[in-house]
């Protein structure tokens, strides 16, 4: 397999991985990628690995340019295993070569996984020269492991800067402006809300410290190379990290008999026709992961469940915990539902919202089995209330 040159002799050498459908409770229906780059200098360098499954895949694109034995440092700028899986292959071919990784997370975490080891500890602004070229490192702790760490090359300019900016997003081209923007973007959006928004205050002090950065290139290990677009990405994440919601609504639901159905449905026309743009998911055909991207920006979130044996639908109750480890805050919420003859479902699901962090702008709604034109109604009138 071919590597790809993102400068000269800086080469890219990761895997794709087509068929991935969930990565830890996410939906991927794009696939992903594993991000190593392989720098050729005085001191032959590879920065990260890929997922264990893929190692002769990365291998082989590496000896494209060189036999993979005369490695010389391996950097490890995050310890989880769709980024260090391959690290024994390496050390199997390569027992001498030296082993950054973040202190002392990374030693410990790294330990954990493959053994012992002779793993060198840095720490933010360090650096190794490995020739013409220096690498140095900064600690990105909570992005999203305490191990994680970012690599720049200040003579090329190419910030490596593995789980930030990245999109699970599987594409035989390797480059930003190769690819439809749109979808990197909205890839880029869902991967920073489901993987990176619960941390959003070191998110922002990492985007402080890369904003300041002479930089031409950012290489991420997941997703394509920033090369054209780096503002627009950087702008994003910006606003993302900011977790300052402006407008919009999203209404999310389910529902056995249809009533709680048409009661988000009525809830979506309300807002619409408040000049507030909603959208509406059905639990039974959204996946949770994929409603996220949505909560960045909102300002109003409504849940919806009816009553299933004194509990909330075990498909909300799902979506709600997934909401509530992301750890949103800052957003007007409200629960609704349709009921037999308890309906404890509906205040489940408002004390899970407050749970969240959430503002409840809107008193529980709560409508024994089908509700009439009249209560539909006055649903609607309620929400655009809170509006005006």
């Amino acid at each position: 397999m071919k590597a790809t040159e993102v400068k000269q002799d800086i080469y890219w050498v990761g895997a794709t991985d087509w068929n991935i459908r969930n990565f830890h409770g996410y939906s991927t229906g794009r696939g992903t990628t594993y991000g190593a780059y392989l720098i050729m200098d005085e001191k032959i360098t590879l920065i990260d690995t890929v997922k264990a499954p893929f190692a002769e895949e990365m291998l082989s694109r590496i000896s494209d340019i060189v036999s993979p034995e005369k490695i010389d440092i391996v950097i490890s700028n995050h310890v989880e295993m769709d980024h260090s899986g391959s690290l024994p292959a390496v050390r199997k071919l390569c027992p001498n070569a030296s082993i950054y990784t973040c202190s002392p997370a990374g030693v410990k975490g790294l330990t954990a996984h493959y053994g012992p080891g002779e793993y060198l500890p840095v720490k933010s602004g360090d650096s190794v020269s490995i020739g013409k070229r220096t690498l140095t490192f900064v600690s990105t702790p909570m992005l999203h492991w305490p191990d994680n760490m970012v690599t720049y090359c200040p003579e090329e300019k190419i910030l490596f800067s593995n789980d930030a900016f990245g999109q699970h997003f599987a594409s035989s081209e390797r480059f930003d402006d190769e690819v439809d923007l749109s979808l990197v973007l909205e890839e880029a959006k869902k991967y920073y809300g489901n993987i990176i928004m619960c941390y959003g205050r070191q998110a922002q002090a990492a985007w402080n410290t890369v904003n300041g950065l002479d930089i031409d290139i950012i290489a991420p290990s997941h997703g394509v190379i920033w090369r054209r677009n780096i503002p627009a990405i950087m702008d994003a994440y910006a606003l993302w990290s900011s977790n300052e919601p402006s407008t919009g609504a999203i209404v999310v639901y389910d529902s056995m008999w249809n009533s709680t159905d048409s009661m988000a449905k009525t809830i979506a026309e309300a807002f619409g026709d408040s000049g507030i743009h909603a959208k509406l998911y059905d639990l039974k055909s959204n996946h949770y992961s994929d409603i996220v991207p949505d909560l960045l920006t909102c300002k109003y979130i409504a849940v919806g469940s009816p009553t299933l044996n004194n509990q909330m639908m075990p498909s909300v109750a799902a979506f709600l915990c997934y909401l509530k480890g992301l750890s949103p805050k800052n957003r007007e919420a409200f629960a609704f539902g349709s009921y037999g003859w308890s309906g404890q479902s509906i205040e489940l699901v408002e004390k899970e919202l407050e749970a969240c962090g959430f503002h409840i702008c809107l008193d529980k709604i709560r409508i024994p089995y089908i509700p009439s034109e009249e209560q539909l109604q006055k649903i609607y009138t309620d929400v655009t209330d809170i509006l005006k």
